[in-house]
């Protein structure tokens, strides 16, 4: 009797504690995940993550698109501008490690803010120059990108 209500227990307790989304990723490639509740990126590697960074996604003018991509080009270095009202207009140079995964919207370095962790973009998904770099080398062409 004691061993069959300890069954139930751990059953019940499975059911009442899902794993985590995160951890119900199934994929043997390279994935790229951007939560952005939680203003995090995570870099997903034979179905484990391998890395996981802190970024700054879209204002609320400006949000970051949500759905399935895939990186379609990568570009070392470029400036970048834009107009979003009522946000002021912007010309930033040297944006270094962009991948683009979605018409204009990109992954890319920051070097003009470190507020990673909060919503500061308009609309791409920033990340610190150290971070960028790293997914820049790790990330080929055509890979996933998941956000959500």
């Amino acid at each position: 009797m004691m061993r069959f209500l300890l069954i139930i227990f751990i059953v019940s307790f499975l059911f009442l504690f899902p794993k985590p989304a995160a951890a119900q990723i199934f994929t043997n490639e390279k994935l790229i995940t951007v939560d952005l509740a939680k203003q995090r990126l995570y870099a997903w590697e034979e179905g484990k993550i391998k890395k996981r960074f802190r970024v700054s996604t879209g204002m609320y003018y400006t949000p970051t698109v949500k759905g399935s991509f895939s990186i379609y080009k990568k570009v070392d270095m470029q400036d970048m501008s834009g107009y979003f009202p009522p946000y002021k207009a912007y010309y930033i140079k040297n944006v270094p490690n962009v991948m683009y995964f979605y018409q204009s919207y990109a992954i890319h370095g920051t070097h003009w803010h470190n507020k990673f962790g909060t919503r500061a973009s308009h609309g791409c998904v920033n990340l610190s120059l150290w971070d960028a770099q790293w997914l820049y080398t790790w990330a080929p062409m055509e890979t996933k990108v998941e956000v959500f």
